[in-house]
């Protein structure tokens, strides 16, 4: 999947899941999705839940902290673009986006948004690395949404904390592309999302 793809994506089905239990595997497979963020598992089982979401055509990033076994360097990166072949990554940090970057994977960049600093810090980091899209968290700040969007061309995704459809109606309303929840509830309850963010 190429950057043009991946946005399309996330512009027509607006709901990424966030799967960090095994058990939600399936769940999330059902379900319309932009794409799934895989926050569980390590370097023996990790390919196989890739291949899994890879046959179901449905888009697959690692939250590359959260995988056990798989190192945070050039060589960790290019093992994962070329034997494990996720669609991309999700991290905190600027130095993997820009490995990642380089091995072809498609990138989510993280930015908590705990105080102005933050926030002045996080639209810096955007400008270094170019991600191809930017998730804002916590997502129960959608003013912030607009802030970054009047700076940035990025698609915008919004998660954290999210535990409500109307939460996430108030976070697509103020400019996110899309919005990624935990909870298999939401990936149930949610159809593919129309321009007037009807859930």
């Amino acid at each position: 999947m190429n950057q043009e793809q991946f946005h399309a994506r996330l512009a027509q089905y607006k709901l990424i899941a966030s799967v960090k239990e095994a058990k939600y595997l399936e769940k999330a497979a059902e379900a319309n999705l932009s794409a799934v963020v895989l926050s569980i598992g390590n370097i023996g089982v990790i390919k196989g839940y890739v291949d899994y979401f890879k046959s179901k055509n449905i888009p697959v990033f690692l939250h590359l902290e959260r995988i056990g076994g798989i190192s945070h360097d050039r060589e960790g990166i290019a093992f994962l673009a070329h034997y494990v072949k996720p669609d991309g990554i999700v991290t905190t940090r600027n130095t993997l986006v820009k490995l990642a970057k380089k091995q072809g994977l498609l990138t989510i960049q993280r930015l908590f948004m705990v105080d102005s600093d933050s926030i002045k810090s996080g639209l810096t980091s955007l400008q270094d690395t170019q991600p191809d899209a930017v998730e804002l968290m916590p997502g129960l700040l959608p003013e912030f949404i607009e802030e970054f969007r009047s700076v940035i061309d990025t698609p915008i995704i919004s998660g954290g904390l999210i535990r409500k459809r109307e939460q996430m109606e108030e976070v697509l309303k103020h400019g996110a592309t899309a919005v990624s929840v935990g909870s298999p509830l939401l990936w149930k309850e949610c159809k593919t999302l129309d321009s007037s963010v009807v859930i």
